[in-house]
């Protein structure tokens, strides 16, 4: 699908010919900000020239097939209709987890690796779409870590995942060689978790099953996406695993949150999703004011004279559930050089599981 330029107002219509390269985004100058931009102060659209579906047009940009259909409710998932306009991401906020190696938000369906820093460059932040666990096969969470990596894996599939197959009539080898229709794909990484969990491609038949709950408990990508991560991540990254369904982040004295829909087989009240996004509006602010305090600033906003956040703003966030980033409350400005460690936040337990794709 070739891809025309359309703006109008502040709405960019994105320019891209043919697959996109996973998205690369530059971090805030301020260390203290976690919402990172693609395009500043548009959002990106892309007309169809052809009829085709929405997972059509997440596997050209990259992004998950849940992702694309959130963004685009009022759009036919199967059936996307010549010149028609479909939204693409743009913002995001980073989980609150530290900047180094891999964080996996299962939450999202959306991974943040952090490249090591070049001599003379701004840091950065390389973001890639991922499926996960179905609700009976669950991806762990905690720090864990790449122990192995496999150019070309055999799957050896577990006696569970057989027995699985089998009942639905679909019944599997003991060993599935290298090749197309591999559910690894061409590349793995190895996770130090107990039960043989995995980052992987994916085979043919299922590619568009990226950013979905669809797995046995793996991390699934793109083969664009996981063959560049395979080529860019030694053996020994840390990688985190959490489940952050809200997130909220300043983006130059804005704080912005962003709420994500409940994973299949979960369901949280929206007086629990009010319960955390409070605390952690007060953790962001807490944070910020530490900052201040240490930089000996005055005349700025700290926790006594912090604005009035926008609380129908806020609700119709967590009623919605769209992923989009939802202002909330402006500060005034800090010093423009004021620079403070990014929040190290906290990570849940293992789930022990089989080994699963």
């Amino acid at each position: 699908m070739k891809v025309r330029s359309l703006f109008a107002f502040s709405i960019l219509l994105s320019a891209m010919n043919g697959v996109a390269n996973a998205t690369t985004y530059t971090l805030p100058e301020n260390n203290n900000d976690s919402v990172i931009t693609q395009f500043q102060d548009n959002v990106p659209l892309t007309r169809a020239e052809q009829n085709e579906t929405l997972p059509d047009v997440a596997k050209r940009f990259l992004l998950g097939q849940t992702e694309i259909v959130r963004l685009n409710p009022k759009v036919d998932r199967w059936q996307v209709k010549k010149d028609e306009i479909v939204r693409l991401a743009n913002r995001r906020i980073l989980p609150d987890t530290p900047h180094e190696g891999i964080t996996l938000n299962i939450a999202e369906y959306r991974m943040y690796y952090y490249p090591p820093t070049q001599k003379g460059s701004a840091p950065q932040v390389i973001s890639y779409a991922h499926g996960i666990g179905r609700q009976d096969w669950k991806t762990p969470l905690g720090k864990t870590s790449i122990v192995q990596k496999v150019k070309d894996p055999a799957w050896h599939p577990p006696e569970s995942i057989r027995r699985e197959h089998a009942a639905n009539g679909d019944p599997l080898p003991a060993v599935v060689l290298p090749g197309p229709h591999n559910p690894l794909g061409a590349y793995m990484l190895h996770l130090a978790v107990p039960g043989g969990y995995l980052i992987h491609g994916t085979d043919i038949d299922k590619i568009y099953g990226i950013g979905m709950q669809i797995t046995h408990g793996c991390v699934r990508m793109y083969p664009e996406d996981i063959e560049a991560l395979y080529n860019s991540v030694p053996v020994g990254t840390s990688v985190y695993i959490v489940k952050q369904p809200i997130k909220v982040g300043w983006l130059d004295n804005t704080l912005y949150i962003e709420a994500h829909p409940d994973l299949e087989g979960e369901e949280t009240t929206l007086e629990q999703k009010f319960a955390v996004a409070l605390k952690l509006i007060q953790k962001m602010n807490t944070i910020a004011s530490d900052a201040v305090y240490a930089a000996g600033q005055s005349g700025v906003d700290t926790p006594q004279n912090m604005p009035e956040y926008d609380r129908e703003a806020l609700k119709q966030a967590l009623t919605a559930l769209d992923g989009n980033q939802v202002a909330l409350y402006q500060r005034l400005p800090q010093q423009k050089d004021l620079k403070v460690p990014a929040g190290q936040g906290s990570h849940g337990g293992y789930y022990h599981g089989d080994r699963s794709t």
